[in-house]
């Protein structure tokens, strides 16, 4: 090789220019699916399991299976049927282990921000006012609303909770969700509660609970007027129509926007549902949502939470969040039913893993909220087909917690020893814990993101949780 071939070669092989790299944790996705050719997508639905880690996708798989009678371990939840797969990386930028707030606007702003705080950045310090309006983020929502497209929340939290309010609001703390809520050190200095900044905002649908967050004394938990309702000032301004119920969103006119407020905190569990309850299910609410904002000839994005996964999981029983999680495995099946796949984008995710385990060596089929009952000749078997011992001689559960309100231990013989009582089973079971905390805590284990449609092909590899921001924009067109 000549020496002039070899300079032309190694002139046209290097960069045109040089850029220093992104902060991790604001990365751009990867470089690959920047060459991948995709459609432009009308809609985008963003289902968000709150604290839908691996462990919890895997045990629900194996519950929703065996409530029709089958094994379990075999069968796939709906969205775990879809083509494109990554992992998101969920640490927010001063925590290793994250929460709703800092995880959910990363998804809803691009940016990742610091543990705690809503639509502001991460040099802004939580609980003071002034940084969080010296530092705001684009929000989705509002871009979606810009752009003239139509713009739906669905969560079982309250509205004003974490993951909801990421979409339309900015807020130096999370807990600020009514007025009450805000420190006397930080009032007057021009920031909103979350419930006033969502009855502010431009939406076309916001379904869940959080009723008292929107009214004075007289119906809620407001400080300022008795008469507060905020409720009313939004279907005012913006034409709307505000439901209490299922059976009157079902009613509410087709052509006008819609605000639901189904319960004074956060929606009931499924668990604990009764077959005339008034409250739409994650289902119904989703379906609604679907059936109004495909009205819109622009398009929609639609955010979907099933927020009492989490709840379940703090409170230590797992029974409870895997029958929400498998409620909100048949919300998103619901989309994929009613949806055209050509033109609209689903992905499902969490925002951040809990602490539960799946442990043991229970035998194929074994009851996933029971006893481990291990394979005869595992040679851990009680020898009858009994449950597997642990070596305080009583049984233990398939599912468990690293920490959290199961390590609470009664002294059962009154002699100052906190020994392992027997360990509960079936829905309604605490699961026992290792670490006794009041609480159990998030995880901080990547998280998976599943997704289908156009755009989806750029959901791959392991990512950044802000990264997703990025896939909707893009698969929208407006990247």
């Amino acid at each position: 090789m000549t020496r002039t071939l070899l300079a032309v070669l190694l002139l046209t092989s290097a960069p045109v220019f040089w850029a220093a790299p992104a902060l991790a944790e604001n990365a751009a996705e990867p470089a690959m699916a920047e060459r991948v050719a995709e459609p432009r997508a009308k809609n985008v639905i963003l289902f968000i399991g709150d604290g839908m880690g691996i462990s919890t996708i895997t045990a629900a798989r194996i519950y929703e299976a065996q409530k029709r009678g089958e094994t379990g371990e075999e069968n796939s939840l709906s969205f775990e049927k879809f083509d494109n797969l990554a992992l998101v990386k969920t640490y927010n930028t001063n925590a290793q282990v994250p929460d709703s707030a800092g995880t959910a606007t990363a998804m809803h702003s691009g940016t990742k921000t610091r543990i705690g705080v809503l639509g502001i950045g991460p040099d802004a310090e939580k609980g003071v006012c002034a940084d969080a309006l010296a530092h705001p983020l684009p929000l989705l929502g509002e871009e979606v609303k810009r752009r003239g497209l139509a713009l739906g929340i669905v969560t079982t939290t309250r509205l004003t909770h974490a993951t909801p309010a990421s979409v339309y609001s900015r807020s130096a703390d999370r807990d600020w969700e009514s007025d009450a809520n805000i420190p006397a050190d930080q009032q007057g200095q021009g920031c909103k509660d979350i419930a006033l900044q969502l009855s502010e905002a431009q939406f076309d649908l916001a379904l869940g609970g959080g009723t008292a967050m929107f009214y004075g004394k007289n119906g809620g938990g407001r400080r300022g007027d008795a008469a507060a309702d905020l409720p009313a000032q939004w279907a005012a301004r913006h034409g709307g129509v505000v439901v209490k119920d299922n059976a009157s969103l079902t009613a509410a006119p087709m052509d006008a926007p819609v605000l639901g407020l189904f319960n004074p905190s956060h929606m009931t569990f499924m668990a604990d549902r009764k077959p005339d309850s008034p409250e739409p299910t994650l289902t119904d609410m989703t379906a609604q949502a679907i059936a109004r904002l495909s009205a819109d000839p622009d398009g929609f994005y639609l955010m979907v939470e099933g927020g009492r996964i989490d709840h379940a999981h703090h409170a230590g029983q797992a029974g409870y969040a895997l029958e929400e999680a498998v409620e909100f495995a048949r919300a998103v099946q619901w989309a994929v039913d009613h949806t055209d796949p050509s033109d609209t984008l689903i992905m499902v995710t969490a925002d951040h893993s809990h602490v539960l385990t799946i442990a043991g060596y229970p035998q194929r089929g074994n009851d996933i909220l029971g006893l481990v009952v291990p394979p005869q000749g595992r040679g851990e078997d009680a020898g009858d087909g009994g449950p597997a011992l642990a070596l305080d001689g009583k049984p233990y559960t398939t599912l468990g917690y690293a920490n959290g309100p199961g390590g609470l231990y009664p002294d059962e013989d009154g002699d100052g020893e906190h020994a392992r009582p027997l360990p509960q089973t079936g829905v309604a079971a605490r699961q026992q814990a290792l670490v006794p905390l009041g609480a159990e805590t998030h995880g901080g284990e990547d998280v998976a993101l599943f997704a289908t449609g156009p755009g989806a092909r750029r959901v791959r590899g392991v990512i950044e949780q802000n990264v997703i921001y990025t896939i909707i924009r893009k698969a929208l067109g407006w990247e």
